[in-house]
């Protein structure tokens, strides 16, 4: 298949994904509930430059043999699932912790150390997503003509879903960035963590126990 002819499929196909439920989404809901806009970029730039690195893996044909290995998906999982389990946890100890005590003001740019950390946590949480690997080499040979260059157009494609996710997921941040003195309330501030924490943790449990 042509890429100019499959390309509208894959980014409507990607769309789809973006918008569908998951790790990503919710830790950049709560990063923008919680802390506004400015720290949910870094957030998100993490998420994407994992992804863009499974691609290039995806087309460099190490995707393939982390899906195919039962050790390297098996750590992979482990990993994955700790680290949702973590980010989970610490949402719901902040929840219990933090419920009644007042929430300062966000800072209009987060610290350079909170920037890194932000970035970090999309970074690994995307990186260490074992499904990533499972998906590029199930979703991106559809729209690799054959007779193509697989790297080049592997690359081509992945920059296209990053650019497309990046735009549509920073539109959502400001989005809820903008309700972000409601999100800070105490009452719903615990809720919030309550229930992002939950999500992430039932997440990390749902990688854990499911397999290829």
């Amino acid at each position: 298949m042509e890429l100019a002819v499959s390309l509208p499929a894959f980014l409507l196909a990607v769309l789809l994904i973006a918008a569908s439920p998951g790790p990503a989404m919710a830790l950049i809901l709560r990063r923008a509930a919680l802390r506004g806009l400015p720290a949910a970029v870094p957030t998100v730039l993490g998420l994407e430059a994992g992804l863009y690195a499974w691609a290039l893996f995806a087309g460099a044909g190490f995707a393939a043999l982390v899906a195919a290995s039962e050790v390297a998906y098996l750590v992979l999982r482990v990993v994955g699932a700790a680290v949702l389990l973590y980010l989970g946890g610490r949402a719901l100890w902040a929840a219990w912790r933090d419920g009644g005590e007042p929430v300062e003001p966000v800072p209009a740019a987060p610290r350079r150390r909170s920037w890194w950390r932000a970035f970090a946590e999309g970074l690994v949480v995307q990186l260490a997503n074992p499904k990533a690997a499972v998906f590029m080499i199930a979703f991106y040979p559809q729209f690799v003509p054959a007779d193509g260059p697989v790297f080049a157009t592997t690359a081509l494609l992945g920059l296209l879903q990053v650019t497309l996710e990046t735009g549509l997921y920073l539109a959502l941040a400001a989005g809820v960035a903008r309700a972000g003195a409601w999100f800070r309330r105490p009452r719903i501030r615990r809720r919030l963590e309550a229930v992002s924490g939950t999500v992430l943790v039932g997440l990390g449990l749902r990688v854990a126990a499911t397999s290829r």
